[in-house]
Order: structure tokens, then sequence, then C-alpha cells
């Protein structure tokens, strides 16, 4: 499995994942964790919050690291610094995770050698969010799909 950085590639990804365990999604609503996690829930797609500090997020029980979820994982999804990734790595790698995601502006060679040799895919310096919006349609020019189709601007008084 490969390094993905190609359209074709982040398609197949996010329409053969179901799954997401996102590693650091906080419980407050203005922290991008929270934002594309809840988009990615209202999506269809079943996130298993990872962040020791809290019982529930989203609505789900959170759990205190990788190794604690009870069910298969497609995606883990890294909201947390590029030192911290290895170790996450390892992880997604014990509980035979099919992808690791490292966020916006995360990248880290070394975990994402160890995770494309034990057979996953990687993606670097991506958001899971802006992705699905953009290859999936979900996105508009206020970044979310509100279900209007219009070429008639809002009257503005």
């Amino acid at each position: 499995m490969p390094i993905i950085d190609d359209i074709a590639g982040l398609r197949r990804i996010l329409t053969q994942s179901r799954t997401l365990a996102v590693v650091g999604l906080s419980a407050q609503w203005y922290r991008p964790s929270y934002f594309a996690a809840k988009y990615m829930q209202d999506h269809g797609y079943r996130v298993i919050p990872v962040n020791p500090r809290y019982a529930t997020v989203l609505g789900e029980r959170c759990h205190p690291d990788l190794r604690a979820i009870r069910e298969p994982v497609d995606i883990v999804d890294c909201f947390r610094k590029a030192p911290e990734i290895p170790a996450i790595a390892e992880e997604a790698i014990a509980i035979g995770a099919k992808v690791l995601w490292m966020q916006l502006g995360i990248v880290n060679d070394e975990a994402a050698r160890r995770a494309v040799d034990a057979g996953l895919d990687v993606v670097m310096n991506r958001c899971v969010k802006i992705e699905h919006a953009r290859l999936l349609g979900g996105l508009n020019w206020a970044g979310v799909n509100t279900g209007v189709i219009s070429s008639r601007r809002p009257v503005i008084s």
C-alpha cells in the first residue's frame, strides 16, 4: 500500500471506508477535530472518538487509545502533533486499520514508512472533511452542502 496523494486514491479511500477512529478528537465544538468529525458523522461515517480526556464526544463513547477499540477501524484520522504520529501508527497497525490519515499540517515520514511497510495506505497533510467535500460533493461557497441548488443570489437588505 502506498502513500496516497492523488484524487483517485483519496476517492477510493473515502468511498470504501466507513469507520473513522479520530485520535485527538475534542469535545469542544469550535475545534477543527470536532468540526471534521461531525461533518463525517453527518455524511454517514461511523466516528469513534479517541481521547483519554473525555467519556463521550458526538454521542459516541470515547476511547483512551486505539487499542481500546473493539470493532474494525478503516481510517485512523490523526489530530495530533507530528512527533506523536509514530506511536499512533504502531497502534493503527496493531488494530488492523486500513488507512493512517494525518490531518493538515501533519507530516511524519517515519510513521508513513512504517505504516506503508505494514500494508496501510497513508495520507499526509490533508483534511478528511475537505477531501470528502471536494471529491464527493459536500462543498459549496460556505464550505458545507446546504442541499439547495440555485443560481440566484439571495437579496441582501
